[in-house]
């Protein structure tokens, strides 16, 4: 399914070496022993090569959201995971934030993730705001904070695209 012209961006992505990465987990009730999300991004992240370069556990607090996007994006990290905070729950404030920050948006990213999500959850994957876009010159991607939507969202979406992705800003 993919075109030639997507293999070859792919193949010339993955020669630049690994991506470098910050996990971010937005939770009102999760500490660094029962983050699960991390834990398995980090997994997958070096079993393909990749570098995790910061972790962050937060709440679901706009400033602090914004603070680490700040962060992540002055740091080396060429790609930001958020998880959590996509709900509409008067807590879900995260896509808020980034929705306002992200500089060129990637529909596509919500929109796929939504109908993937449909097949696990039906209906209620309309209330995801899952969402990805670039912000100074860095991917962020945005997921539900549900552990099977991480593994959704990494298996079926980012880690295929994630070399390319980075490539992407750089050439």
């Amino acid at each position: 399914m993919t075109s030639k012209s997507a293999s070859e961006h792919k193949t010339r992505a993955a020669e630049r070496g690994p991506v470098a990465l910050a996990i971010v987990t937005v939770s009102d009730t999760r500490t660094e022993e029962t983050d699960v999300n991390a834990r398995y991004l980090r997994e997958q992240i070096e079993a393909l090569g990749h570098r995790v370069v910061a972790y962050h556990l937060i709440k679901d607090e706009p400033e602090q959201v914004e603070k680490i996007l700040e962060s992540c994006a002055d740091s080396d990290a060429q790609v930001v995971l958020f998880n959590g905070g996509t709900g509409i729950s008067r807590r879900d404030r995260t896509f808020d934030v980034l929705e306002r920050k992200l500089e060129k948006p990637l529909p596509g990213f919500g929109e796929i993730f939504r109908m993937l999500s449909y097949d696990q959850v039906g209906a209620a994957a309309m209330m995801s705001r899952a969402t990805a876009g670039v912000y100074r010159d860095t991917v962020v991607i945005s997921t539900p904070g549900s552990p099977a939507a991480v593994k959704l969202a990494w298996e079926k979406l980012i880690a295929s695209e994630l070399s390319h992705l980075a490539w992407e800003l750089v050439k």
